[in-house]
């Protein structure tokens, strides 16, 4: 079996449950074609590039699984017949990262309230000024 990554994006007029019941739904669509699903997130309701059918947002979702190659594609045949499902984008990787991934990470960071570097700004002399253009 292969390794995949895949993530969709639902309608921005779902709820946070009906969200998480797509992602719950099509994580048993690849266990019942032989294949199964590593990890699983809800990155939440995020604002998009463009517009898709009439939609700014959309609830974003990311799954890695170990599966066949029938049974990821049985799923995407799925998300792309399913209503609520605008994008699906489907990756085979190597090896699955350890951990969660980059979007939780930044948003555990915002939860937590870490500034990283942008706290320590530096030494601005004994006025505080900025560095621009001086009188």
């Amino acid at each position: 079996m292969s390794l995949y990554e895949h993530v969709f994006i639902a309608r921005q007029d779902l709820s946070n449950a009906q969200a998480e019941g797509l992602i719950e739904h099509f994580s048993t669509v690849l266990a019942d074609n032989g294949g199964k699903v590593v990890d699983r997130e809800y990155w939440g309701v995020k604002t998009m590039a463009y517009k898709i059918n009439k939609n700014r947002k959309g609830h974003y979702a990311f799954l890695k699984s170990d599966a066949p190659s029938a049974a990821v594609q049985e799923m995407e045949r799925l998300m792309r017949l399913h209503d609520d499902v605008m994008r699906v984008l489907t990756i085979k990787v190597d090896k699955h990262a350890e951990g969660p991934s980059i979007q939780m990470q930044k948003r555990d960071e915002r939860e937590r309230g870490d500034r990283g570097d942008r706290s320590d700004r530096g030494d601005r002399g004994d006025r505080g000024d900025r560095g621009g253009f001086r009188r």
